[in-house]
């Protein structure tokens, strides 16, 4: 099967990526033309979790980002293959992936990252 590329996809400039991520997610930066997000971990095992947790997410939007790992950190970088730029889908993942990650009950500070 082919898939055919979306031609009403949006690619965004480098100054609106850089808005929209200093309005929606300021923990994340644009680094040559890859949203990219560094997430600290406590270990291994918790790095293992993080890496885990971002594949499900990322499986779940059909939109896989790059991976480095580290023994006590994960490095997120996204970008949209098939339009070679930052387009929707990226920030809908960043936005998911931050929402999932930095979550932390009211009773307790608690997270997969340490911020």
């Amino acid at each position: 099967m082919i898939m055919q590329q979306d031609i009403t996809t949006r690619i965004y400039s480098d100054a609106e990526t850089t808005l929209t991520l200093a309005t929606e997610l300021p923990s994340w930066s644009l680094r040559h033309g890859w949203l990219w997000r560094q997430y600290p971990t406590l270990d291994w095992a918790h790095t293992l979790m993080l890496v885990a947790t971002i594949g499900q997410l990322a499986e779940a939007e059909n939109h896989h980002p790059k991976l480095i790992v580290s023994y006590a950190s994960v490095i997120v970088k996204l970008m949209t293959h098939s339009v070679s730029g930052i387009s929707d889908k990226d920030f809908t993942l960043a936005q998911k992936i931050e929402e999932v990650v930095m979550h932390s009950p009211v009773a307790e500070d608690v997270s997969l990252s340490m911020r």
